[in-house]
């Protein structure tokens, strides 16, 4: 069912302009169907706060019609913001206290840019690690995004993330590994998911974390994994959540990095992504840039508008599928709960009744 436009918050109306159900407050008080409330903890830097907001309420609004979606989110003290930013968010986000207060019946993290070597370094470090804490014992399931799956991982887990030398970067062919999961029922058995990152977690890891490998590729590694009750924490690797041109708003601005001097390298090709046309375009512009740079004539357009049209999407209808499934058990275990966390008649070392 719709989400519900219960605050101010400009994504709201973003989302309606594109034809997505929106309802305000007053409509939705009038329907007679469940609510569900969702946090969003949105970690990722000023520049990508708006677009992280709009992919993960789309995919949320799109992927279920069993309840009504009132997403609340919030981020963390002590991650570098600009003003512009700051007042978004106070004016539009909800304290960490505040939800604590109220209740959630399910947690979206978010990933972050980091710049330490070490995640423990990061300031949003210790704020995290009291986020999922509390969600783990309040909240029915927690969904941890890239990043803050690594993160995870190795707080709770003491597994830390790898290095893989090269960007892992495209989009990638998965398989799932476990049919018989709710997360992956009606799935397709074979599927596309967006990467981008320079870390992993390997199956390895997962595995000997008491964790279960759900989704993996040959080429994108572990995509999907949950901790080991199945349904608590559900951890992604890649960004099912992406838009169809977001790979290629990062290619452009990786562009902008290296005109800038900030690289040294042109950035290559997201693999599987553009075109045989668009990789020619875009060979092309990169010829007239690297005249224009030695000679110190006027730079060319990117030719953003030449592409952005002819891009595939080909991963969406899994990611609102398997966004669906997950959505679909928080719902049951809430319905079956009507307090937090776990009550009579749910086993919380086995939720989703998998042992049975």
């Amino acid at each position: 069912m719709p989400l519900v436009a219960h605050s101010s918050l400009p994504t709201f109306q973003r989302l309606q302009q594109e034809g997505q159900t929106v309802l305000p407050p007053e409509r939705a008080a009038k329907q007679y169907i469940r609510e569900l409330h969702i946090g969003l903890l949105n970690m990722m830097p000023d520049a990508a706060l708006g677009a992280t907001e709009r992919q993960f309420f789309r995919l949320v609004g799109e992927a279920n019609q069993i309840a009504q979606f009132y997403i609340h989110p919030f981020t963390l003290e002590g991650l570098p913001r600009d003003e512009k930013a700051r007042e978004h968010i106070g004016q539009h986000y909800e304290s960490f206290e505040q939800l604590k207060e109220e209740g959630l019946d399910a947690l979206i993290i978010t990933g972050a840019n980091v710049t330490h070597p070490n995640l423990s370094q990061e300031p949003f470090w210790k704020p995290l690690i009291e986020v999922v804490d509390w969600a783990h014992e309040n909240v029915t399931s927690m969904l941890c995004s890239c990043l803050a799956t690594h993160a995870v991982m190795e707080f709770r887990h003491g597994q830390k993330r790898r290095h893989m030398g090269d960007k892992l970067w495209g989009v990638y062919g998965h398989r799932v590994v476990d049919r018989t999961h709710p997360l992956v029922n009606d799935v397709n058995t074979l599927f596309d998911v967006p990467h981008s990152r320079f870390n992993e977690i390997t199956s390895d890891q997962f595995e000997s974390a008491g964790l279960k490998v759900l989704v993996e590729s040959d080429e994108g590694g572990v995509h999907l994994a949950v901790s080991e009750d199945g349904f608590r924490v559900v951890y992604f690797q890649g960004h099912p959540e992406y838009d169809t041109i977001s790979l290629f708003k990062e290619y452009k601005r990786e562009v902008k990095h290296f005109i800038a001097g900030e690289r040294v390298d042109f950035p290559p090709f997201p693999d599987n992504y553009l075109h045989a046309r668009d990789k020619a375009i875009l060979c092309e512009y990169h010829d007239r840039l690297l005249t224009a740079l030695d000679e110190g004539g006027e730079l060319p357009e990117f030719p953003e508008a030449l592409i952005s049209d002819s891009i595939n999407n080909t991963w969406h209808d899994t990611a609102e599928a398997v966004l669906g499934n997950w959505i679909g058990k928080v719902y049951q275990i809430t319905h079956q709960e009507r307090k937090y966390p776990f009550m009579e008649g749910i086993n919380p070392n086995d939720p989703l009744g998998l042992a049975e």
